[in-house]
């Protein structure tokens, strides 16, 4: 179960350990170990896509390692929230290049022939991207329609509860990555792998947490009610068939973890326009991007339907 270690002045709402707000009214937590430190921050917003970047004066960064926007400076009062573990980098960035090679050969027939080859890389960028991590408990009421013992009906109801515990959880804090995209490149992370540190440091960009831990919950809470009707239909409907599911999940435990998990945003440069594509830090095989077609094939595919469709008319009427 969670530690309360107060309540909110404002509304009474019990705090965890961690909260840097209330989840309910938004009012700063008082101050204590964990809050205390880091509660006014400097970081860099990006203009175009509003990610928020760690301010690093070495490298005196003026674009956003996201979306290429430019990034001023903000300064925030209000108690941020804190990484408290980062999954190491276990690509290269070499790795990430040859990734991107054999996905733009994969692509299939309707690019154009010579993407591969007449593709380079303008520009990669390793980063830290934010999430939160769930764990949790709850229990699950649910109401179906089966064909289980229907007799002489199609259907007949059927209802009942059962306790689940759903383990980390992945919800995604990032400004700067879409949820497309901050699911594809963390399908295949190992949490396991989670430290206090980085394992590099040289040209990443640390995204700071600017999604605020109530946020996050309404989001897992959306996201457990679909887990929940999931695990239902699997495993709790007797039957071959159902309809009309209903479920309802009451948590009984939540605990949360504030990661960093590492990715590589490159762009790369195909006859003179970019495309961004984005790679986990962790697999190749969790990528995803944009990449340009083919219109002279898909031209030429349509008119060879046309043609099959007016050669079968012709036949047709032939054989009339």
């Amino acid at each position: 179960m969670p530690e309360i270690i107060s309540v909110c002045s404002r509304c009474d709402t019990p705090l965890e350990h961690g909260d840097l707000r209330c989840s309910i009214c938004g009012q700063s937590s008082p101050p204590n170990e964990t809050t205390k430190q880091n509660v006014s921050a400097k970081i860099l917003r990006c203009k175009g896509c509003g990610a928020a970047v760690a301010f690093d004066p070495e490298h005196q960064a003026l674009r956003c390692s996201f979306c290429d926007g430019i990034v001023e400076i903000e300064t925030i009062v209000d108690p941020m929230e804190q990484t408290e573990a980062y999954l190491p980098f276990l690509l290269t960035p070499d790795d990430a290049q040859r990734a991107l090679r054999q996905w733009l050969g994969s692509l299939g027939w309707f690019r154009p022939s010579d993407l591969t080859s007449a593709s380079h890389v303008d520009d990669l960028h390793p980063l830290y991207w934010v999430a939160w991590v769930f764990d949790t408990e709850c229990k699950i009421s649910w109401a179906a329609d089966s064909n289980a013992n229907s007799r002489r009906s199609s259907w007949a109801p059927h209802s009942g509860q059962t306790d689940v515990v759903f383990q980390n959880i992945l919800v995604s804090a990032s400004r700067g990555l879409s949820q497309p995209e901050a699911v594809t490149v963390s399908r295949r992370l190992d949490l396991r792998t989670a430290r206090a540190t980085p394992n590099r440091e040289d040209g990443v960009t640390r995204e700071q947490f600017d999604v605020q831990r109530s946020q996050a919950r309404r989001q897992v809470r959306d996201a457990l009610r679909l887990m929940a009707k999931k695990h239902v239909e699997e495993t709790q409907i007797p039957g071959s068939s159902f309809r009309n599911v209903h479920v309802e999940t009451v948590v009984k435990g939540l605990t949360t973890r504030r990661l960093s998990l590492p990715a590589y945003v490159m762009a790369y440069r195909y006859h003179d326009q970019l495309y961004r594509v984005v790679i986990s830090g962790q697999n190749a095989q969790d990528l995803t991007g944009t990449a340009p077609y083919s219109t002279a094939k898909i031209v030429l595919t349509i008119c060879g339907a046309i043609a099959l469709a007016l050669l079968f008319l012709v036949v047709v009427a032939a054989a009339q």
